[in-house]
């Protein structure tokens, strides 16, 4: 009776797919295994063969700044379909399928924080969304971040990862070059930083307008960076283009980036470059101090 109860027994139950969690992951270049845990602590750099993978935002806001310094504004402002777009499918259907893979309403995440216990605003652009594009949202959370920090006295670190403008909204995506330039412009008229991390890839209007005006622009390594796309320039110019063209140490030797910078460097970077603006406000002379009135 026990042994027929025995061969009689349910197999057990196993668990989902999704309820196990992935201990190791493959470097998308060398395909090194790398433990999660030590991936994470390595700021997600292959210590292999030290390929930067992709972040998306809310992980790259615990790599760049202080544990638990992070209070966030964007998320207030959603995407709407004025022009009621349709390709393939709606544009509707696109966000909303974009917002639940994300949890976002748009490609960007902004914020205050902090760098080493120093306090700046930021803007990082998620490529997870719709390839990082830049829509009215996107816009318009980079210059209210971008104002807040002028209000508030406050740097300003953005984080480039976008495939350019985003063609379901046209003129209207189009138009926030011009916004987050004037807003970064009054930035500028305080005398306060601007620093630009353009992390791969950085393409089209977002690397035609705010993400290369910074005061200083950085890059990490091995980031594609440009206009149009490789394929489209050769097809277009009809030559041959050089090796590595359009990735940022090729654009460093040609003067576009001021410095390449490994993910795991960055924060010790970023500590002296605003320390050393700091330091230059403090040390310029007032205009009447100088005049010796």
């Amino acid at each position: 009776m026990a042994l027929d109860k025995f061969f009689r027994r349910k197999k057990p139950v196993q668990a989902a797919e999704n309820d196990v969690p992935e201990l190791w992951t493959k470097c998308g270049a060398c395909k090194t295994n790398i433990y999660n845990k030590d991936y994470e602590a390595n700021a997600f750099v292959c210590p292999t063969c030290g390929n930067h993978s992709r972040l998306g935002a809310d992980v790259r806001a615990r790599v760049l700044l202080d544990e638990g310094s992070f209070v966030q504004f964007s998320g207030h402002v959603r995407p709407l379909d004025p022009l009621n777009f349709v390709d393939t499918e709606p544009y509707t259907a696109r966000l909303a399928r974009a917002q639940q893979k994300t949890g976002r309403p748009d490609a960007i995440l902004t914020g205050t924080g902090r760098v080493e216990g120093i306090s700046v605003a930021v803007a990082l652009m998620d490529f997870e969304f719709s390839g990082g594009s830049m829509g009215s949202v996107v816009g318009e959370e980079i210059a209210r971040i971008t104002e807040h920090a002028a209000r508030e006295g406050l740097p300003l670190i953005l984080v480039a990862a976008s495939g350019g403008a985003r063609m379901q909204e046209s003129a209207l995506s189009l138009m926030q070059m011009a916004k987050t330039t004037v807003a970064l412009e009054h930035l500028s008229e305080k005398g306060l930083p601007y620093v630009s991390i353009l992390t791969d890839p950085t393409t089209g209007g977002v690397t035609a307008s705010f993400a290369t005006i910074a005061d200083v622009i950085l890059a990490e390594p091995g980031a594609l960076i440009g206009f149009a796309g490789p394929r489209v320039i050769q097809q277009t110019i009809r030559q041959s283009l050089p090796e590595g063209f359009q990735r940022s140490e090729f654009l460093l030797e040609h003067g576009m980036v001021d410095l390449v910078v490994d993910r795991r460097e960055q924060r010790a970077l970023l500590v002296k470059l605003l320390e050393s603006f700091t330091s230059a406000r403090t040390e310029t002379p007032s205009p009447v101090a100088a005049g010796g009135a």
